[in-house]
């Protein structure tokens, strides 16, 4: 009965990282449109705002993590939040969508590096192998030759690779935490940390550069999109992954990003998928399953 046990909780971790990481590729498809309203600093506090009061509710006082705990879970989400999706949202805006999806397909491999270095956990060659594996199949599924690698977009291009690695720390460093503190006191407080980084930011850049355009019922409801679903319910889910799975089995669950984020941008845009797509779908599917056998 508890292996049976271990088992539900198990998949049920496993399908918590999958589901956040499908609700970002569909973020993808919804930021870009609001950012051309919304700028992306100004979203980013939007989302930790609208994040932090919806699970707020939820909050058990008697649950609460102590005060000493408080500066390392404060500075994690400034890692997370405050820093690593402030790279990311200004690295997109200062390069392409193509590039920002094949920059990041590099997340779970610095997931498994910081595992190890951090944790200690032990990475069993079968893992790595199911990693490169489901790489390769983001890599069919991406196109390496729709990036761009041209001058003008370098430094975008940093800011992509540094928030992939900087999400990777984040993750492993909130699973940590999620493990010795409740799950839902530590995503707030996370919430709260990147709102110190975040907040500032964005008043500079509305008194800089201020709203594209007016804010129209599409765009509130893009942002409540990304505040409730891609904030307040996908970074809850990808904590829990994260503290009930080894990082390393729960960074593989960010592959199914891509996957959704093409199957949208197909079926809105009207364009058939191609067997490069089913394929590259494949081997991401193998790659997490045989990671997730290796009885982690």
């Amino acid at each position: 009965m508890n292996a049976q046990a271990s088992s539900r909780r198990h998949y049920a971790a496993l399908g918590a990282g999958l589901t956040a990481a499908s609700i970002w590729g569909a973020m993808y498809v919804v930021s870009k449109a609001v950012m051309a309203v919304v700028p992306p600093l100004t979203l980013l506090s939007a989302r930790l705002v609208l994040g932090a009061l919806a699970l707020a509710p939820f909050l058990r006082w008697g649950n609460r993590p102590p005060g000493r705990a408080w500066p390392r879970i404060l500075a994690v989400g400034a890692v997370g939040y405050g820093l690593s999706l402030s790279l990311q949202f200004v690295g997109t805006h200062w390069s392409t969508a193509a590039n920002g999806a094949l920059v990041t397909t590099a997340t779970p491999a610095f997931v498994f590096l910081f595992a190890r270095a951090l944790l200690r956990e032990r990475i069993p060659p079968r893992r790595w192998a199911a990693l490169a594996l489901a790489t390769a199949g983001v890599l069919v599924v991406v196109d390496p030759r729709q990036a761009r690698l041209d001058p003008t977009l370098f430094w975008g291009n940093v800011l992509l690779a540094l928030a992939a690695l900087t999400w990777a720390l984040y993750s492993v460093l909130v699973g940590q935490l999620a493990r010795e503190h409740d799950l839902l006191w530590v995503s707030v407080g996370a919430f709260v940390g990147g709102l110190l980084l975040a907040l500032p930011a964005s008043a500079y850049e509305l008194t800089t550069a201020g709203l594209g355009g007016p804010l129209t019922g599409r765009v509130v409801a893009g942002v409540l999109f990304v505040g409730l679903g891609s904030t307040a319910l996908a970074m809850a889910l990808w904590n829990y992954a994260f503290a009930r799975l080894p990082a390393g089995v729960a960074g593989l669950t960010f592959f199914a990003q891509p996957l959704v984020g093409t199957l949208l941008s197909a079926w809105f845009l009207h364009e058939p998928l191609t067997p490069a797509f089913w394929l590259g779908a494949a081997l991401i599917v193998l790659g997490v399953l045989w990671a997730t056998q290796e009885g982690a």
